[in-house]
């Protein structure tokens, strides 16, 4: 059992919606193309599947729900509030601070829509906007323009919604280190309090895959690549923002609190098709496509695949992901859930790291040196099978 957490319920919740207008070109999520989907069904299921995970593992006090796709604000302003209820229903308990997100696509956020999702409950809203380039936009397979994007930000506030983010992209075909920081400038001049800034991988069983091994993926070379990370995190420290994880940048407090739940190896719920969830030490697996997991939720839970977390395998979750965040991970953090010290586990590698100049220690704190992050799967990798031996 993980001892942070030991008698308590989760207190986050993700939920997946898989539907999306189309696919874009980089997308290798559990995500299907709207059209001719038995979307209603879905919703039904998904209700059922949080009836069950409830009578299972009943909730307590929830303090963040995100739901993720996909593209949530495809649902139809009924459809949503016909979920947003079945999310209420199965998870009365709700913090009096709760953050409740959801990704949104521009172009998909009427007011209509915008007006069920806060009545509801969402307040926090996150926009897909990848860049501010329209080129670069139909050259990913998106579908909004850059008008779009400032509609549905000038629709989320005409609502009340103003605790909004942004998610942009570097390192995208054709983009220059100039395009960036047009992108970079456009969307601080929005004042959000939040940004993800994401740098493209090129996935398999996506098009860009296809495309890069026959050779006709024009990415920006490592150098712009590196240059425009530097930018990055140069242009939103100088405009205020803190880089409070390796893609993440926030005003003071307005940190994605659901994502520091991934980041700290807490507990969650995870429902929808596809979706994973880590409860107990237990982590779990949903059946993906949208057909077999509505006809799974008829018998019981949807799972594929459902396995327990060894200690070991969760004191190396703990350093990878938490390496993520630039405050790093603490002793006492560590203690408190496995009632050992980093430095009994993890001497070797901690030491290698710091000398590596890769890691910085404060106090009884580890974390990625201004170095260390940018060259952060090597430290990660490095807590992987490397318990010292006690």
């Amino acid at each position: 059992m993980n001892t942070a957490n030991k008698g308590r319920p989760p207190e986050a919740v993700y939920i997946h919606i898989p539907f999306c207008t189309n696919k874009c070109f980089y997308c290798d999520f559990n995500s299907y193309v709207l059209k001719d989907q038995p979307v209603m069904e879905y919703l039904y299921a998904l209700d059922r599947e949080m009836e069950l995970t409830v009578k299972n593992t009943p909730p307590g006090v929830i303090k963040t729900i995100f739901v993720g796709g996909g593209t949530p604000t495809v649902l139809k302003p009924d459809e949503m509030a016909y979920f947003l209820q079945s999310v209420r229903r199965h998870f009365p308990q709700w913090d009096e601070n709760i953050e409740f997100s959801m990704e949104a696509n521009p172009g998909t956020t009427d007011i209509d829509k915008l007006r069920v999702m806060k009545e509801g409950g969402v307040n926090r809203v996150s926009f897909g906007v990848q860049a501010f380039q329209n080129e670069l936009l139909s050259g990913i397979g998106r579908i909004h323009d850059v008008n779009d994007v400032y509609r549905s930000l000038e629709n989320a506030r005409a609502v009340g919604l103003d605790n909004l983010s942004l998610d942009l992209m570097f390192g995208l075909p054709n983009q220059t280190v100039d395009m960036l920081r047009e992108s970079i400038d456009k969307a601080l001049a929005l004042d959000l309090p939040h940004y993800s800034i994401y740098s493209l991988k090129v996935e398999e069983n996506t098009l860009f895959h296809t495309l890069f091994n026959k050779n006709k993926l024009p990415l920006p070379n490592e150098e712009d690549e590196l240059a425009m990370y530097l930018l990055l995190m140069s242009t939103m420290e100088a405009a205020g923002y803190t880089q409070y994880e390796i893609s993440n940048f926030a005003k003071p407090g307005m940190e994605s609190r659901h994502n520091i739940t991934y980041w700290r190896n807490e507990d969650y719920y995870g429902l929808g098709a596809g979706a994973h969830g880590y409860v107990g030490r237990q982590r779990h697996m949903n059946i993906k496509g949208v057909n077999p997991y509505n006809e799974a939720t008829r018998s019981g839970l949807p799972r594929l695949d459902s396995f327990p977390i060894s200690e070991q395998e969760a004191m190396e979750d703990f350093m990878m992901v938490g390496l993520r965040m630039r405050e790093g991970v603490s002793d006492t953090a560590f203690r408190s859930q496995f009632g050992k010290s980093l430095e009994d586990i993890f001497a070797g590698s901690l030491h290698k790291m710091l000398k590596a100049g890769l890691l910085e220690q404060a106090g009884d704190t580890y974390r990625l040196s201004k170095q260390g992050i940018l060259f952060g799967n090597d430290v990660f990798g490095e807590f992987v099978g490397a318990l010292t031996e006690v």
